[in-house]
């Protein structure tokens, strides 16, 4: 099963914090993304306008949602970035990948 295809799973404390192995053998799993300075899940996609982008937030939206995940947003003119970590573990969890993976399968214009 691939990560776009898991969902999120409530969690709280840091048992459930992913070690930095974990986070390669997953960040493997997604190419574009990387990891900050802060421990987060970042990645940045491009778009020819600021409605494009705006649009790709909402598709973005609906997937926190859905999943119960809320990632940290940055909109502007042509670009959406996206960091994830999960506050309640303090760091990194599965879900950050879950998350990332559903949101790379949504459908955006190829320079995104």
């Amino acid at each position: 099963m691939s990560l776009a295809d898991e969902n999120c799973q409530p969690l709280s404390g840091a048992q459930h914090r992913l070690t930095p192995a974990d986070c390669t053998a997953l960040l493997a799993q997604l190419p574009k993304w990387e990891s900050d300075d802060q421990g987060r899940l970042r990645r940045r996609y491009r778009f020819a306008d600021f409605a494009a982008a705006l649009a790709f937030t909402n598709r973005l939206g609906e997937i926190a949602e859905a999943q119960g995940h809320h990632p940290d947003l940055e909109l502007g003119w042509g670009y959406v970035t996206v960091h994830l970590i999960t506050h309640d573990v303090g760091g990194l969890s599965r879900n950050d990948f879950i998350v990332a993976a559903r949101i790379d399968a949504l459908p955006r214009p190829s320079d995104a």
